[in-house]
C-alpha cells in the first residue's frame, strides 16, 4: 500500500447520515414602524451526511434543511401570518431550503461549540443566494450534532415585499434575522 492510499484510508472512516431531530427551533425577527415581531417557524425537516476522522475530527459533507411556510406562526396574529404566506409566494413556493454548497473538512468534535463558516444557498420565495453564515456546532458521542446560528437578510434581496397589516399603517422592515437551533440525530446505516 502506498503512503498516498495509507492517509486517504486513514483520513475518512465511515459516511453516516443524521436527521433533524424534533426539539428544533426556528424564528424569524424583524422590526416594522410600529414595533418588533417574531414568527415561529414550526415545521422543519433536515438531513445532513458526516463522515468521522481518524483524529476525531469530522467532515460535514451535506446539511439540508426545509422550513415549510404555511408553519409559519406570528406574535401578531392570523392577518400577519396570511401577509406573511402572500410575501413568501406560499401558494408557488411552499419551502425556505437551506443546503451547503460546500463540503466543511475537519471540523474539531466535542462538547464545547466550535465556530465554523458555512456555505450554503438559501431559497425564500423561489429566488436562491448563496449566504455564508457562522454557526456554532457541538457533537455528544458522535450520536448528536447541534448546529446553532442567525442570518440576517434583506427580504427584497428575495423578490419579497415586506408585509403590511391594518390597512397599511403597519409596515415592516427590510432587514430581518433567521435564528436558527438545530439537533441532528445519527440514523441507523
Amino acid at each position: 500500500m502506498g503512503i498516498a492510499t495509507f492517509f486517504i484510508c486513514a483520513a475518512s472512516v465511515v459516511e453516516n447520515k443524521y436527521m433533524l431531530s424534533k426539539d428544533y427551533a426556528v424564528t424569524i425577527l424583524g422590526t416594522s414602524n410600529l414595533h418588533s415581531w417574531n414568527e415561529t417557524v414550526q415545521t422543519v425537516s433536515g438531513n445532513c451526511n458526516v463522515s468521522w476522522n481518524s483524529d476525531g475530527s469530522f467532515n460535514l459533507e451535506t446539511l439540508y434543511l426545509s422550513m415549510d411556510v404555511h408553519s409559519i406562526k406570528s406574535d401578531m396574529g392570523g392577518i400577519m401570518n396570511n401577509n406573511t404566506y402572500k410575501a413568501l409566494k406560499a401558494s408557488t413556493n411552499p419551502q425556505i431550503i437551506f443546503s451547503l454548497s460546500n463540503p466543511m473538512e475537519l471540523i474539531k468534535a466535542g462538547a464545547n461549540a466550535n465556530t465554523i463558516s458555512a456555505q450554503g444557498n438559501l431559497t425564500i420565495a423561489g429566488i436562491t443566494k448563496p449566504v455564508t453564515m457562522q454557526v456554532k456546532v457541538s457533537i455528544q458521542n458522535h450520536n448528536l450534532l447541534s448546529f446553532e446560528g442567525s442570518q440576517a437578510i434583506k427580504m427584497t434581496d428575495y423578490d419579497i415585499a415586506p408585509p403590511t397589516a391594518l390597512f397599511g399603517t403597519l409596515k415592516t422592515g427590510d432587514a430581518i434575522t433567521i435564528n436558527f437551533k438545530t439537533n441532528f440525530t445519527l440514523t441507523a446505516n
